[in-house]
């Protein structure tokens, strides 16, 4: 199985687009490193006629999320095909690392499937880097099992911290969750099978957004009961899981195992076959069961949904025309390109707010990371 940056950049090569992909083999400890694995990609045309990016020469360099880079992707190939001799490289090991790497000015762009940390927007103010911050798109994350699990028809966010939250370690069967599950309301019945969790690890942003939007108000309560030690802990899942930042490594360990569980971004979760269920989703015990869609992602029904951003440095758009060019094609384009790639698309004034933004190069982060 292809990476989810290749599937999709698979839609541009049928349009007859020159893509060489890179294998990256230095993928952080957390990362999965089998075939199949994220990698580096480069698109370059090999020439084409004048078009929007026809004066657009010199390199971009992207990196970031594995969530938010199908969509860059796509954007670096019709801005090719436009006319632009740019060189682009988008490479995918995580919204964290890509910070990482940005904030050290090793890269002009940075993907992020989640806002910006105070700890590292301070890491590219100590280090003279500012940013615009633009937002692109909504993903919901999906909450998959196999799909021969027809044991569980709805998961609330009390079962979900129940089963993979700081407080699940060393549970290693669905039924070691219900009492925790019962403490903290829920009626859900879990079965008695085997709990195979395959997740995101912490480099990744999709680790952050699920704690954010589905454990973190839990956990706070559970440290404020005396049950956890820390605020950290609060912060974090359990540890004793299979983590990966590769989506096809999630996929194949939820399939692979009838008692799977795990997450993964909506859209990639859309490519998958038969053999995964994507959850319906319920906030509060007793709830109302939503199941992930574009619909329920894009009008804030599902409750594990979120934005997707891109953060340019000012610096490099100003002094590299292939930057700036880039980005603009990207914003005049956004629109199709989401949805060319599965996403769910902002409101048309969210749109027009990043758009103005990058006008105005309005630099710093405008939401709480």
């Amino acid at each position: 199985m292809r990476s989810k940056t290749l599937k999709f950049a698979s839609i541009a090569l049928a349009a007859g687009l020159v893509l060489a992909a890179c294998g990256d083999d230095e993928d952080d400890a957390g990362a999965d490193t089998t075939e199949g694995g994220s990698g580096t990609e480069t698109t370059e045309a090999a020439g084409g006629s004048e078009g929007e990016g026809g004066t657009s020469e010199g390199a971009v360099v992207i990196s970031g999320s594995s969530t938010v880079a199908p969509i860059s992707s796509i954007v670096a190939d019709e801005f090719n095909a436009a006319g632009s001799p740019a060189e682009i490289t988008v490479d995918d090991p995580g919204t964290g690392d890509g910070f990482a790497l940005f904030c050290e000015g090793e890269t002009d762009i940075s993907d992020a499937s989640r806002p910006i940390k105070e700890e590292e927007a301070q890491a590219c103010a100590d280090a003279g880097i500012e940013f615009v911050e633009l937002e692109v798109a909504f993903d919901g994350m999906a909450v998959l099992t196999s799909a021969g699990n027809d044991a569980v028809e709805c998961l609330t966010f009390a079962d979900l911290y129940a089963l993979v939250g700081p407080e699940s370690q060393g549970f290693a069967n669905w039924s070691d969750a219900a009492a925790l599950a019962g403490e903290l309301g829920s009626t859900t019945e879990l079965p008695d099978a085997p709990l195979d969790i395959t997740a995101p690890g912490e480099e990744s942003g999709t680790y952050d957004s699920f704690i954010e939007l589905a454990l973190a108000d839990i956990g706070a309560s559970r440290f404020e009961e005396g049950k956890l030690d820390s605020e950290d802990a609060a912060e974090t899942t359990r540890p004793d899981y299979q983590a990966s930042a590769n989506d096809n490594a999630i996929v194949q360990g939820v399939e692979g195992s009838e008692g799977g569980l795990g997450w993964v971004g909506f859209a990639y979760a859309e490519e998958e076959g038969e053999n995964l269920k994507k959850m319906p989703i319920a906030a509060e015990p007793g709830g109302e069961c939503v199941e992930p869609s574009q619909e329920t992602i894009s009008d804030g029904s599902y409750p594990i949904a979120r934005s997707l951003y891109i953060y340019v440095n000012k610096a490099k758009a100003t002094e590299n025309e292939a930057v700036k060019a880039y980005v603009d094609f990207y914003l005049d384009g956004l629109e199709g390109f989401v949805e060319e790639t599965g996403y769910t698309n902002l409101p048309e004034d969210r749109i027009e707010a990043a758009k103005a933004a990058w006008e105005d190069m309005e630099t710093g982060t405008r939401v709480e990371g």
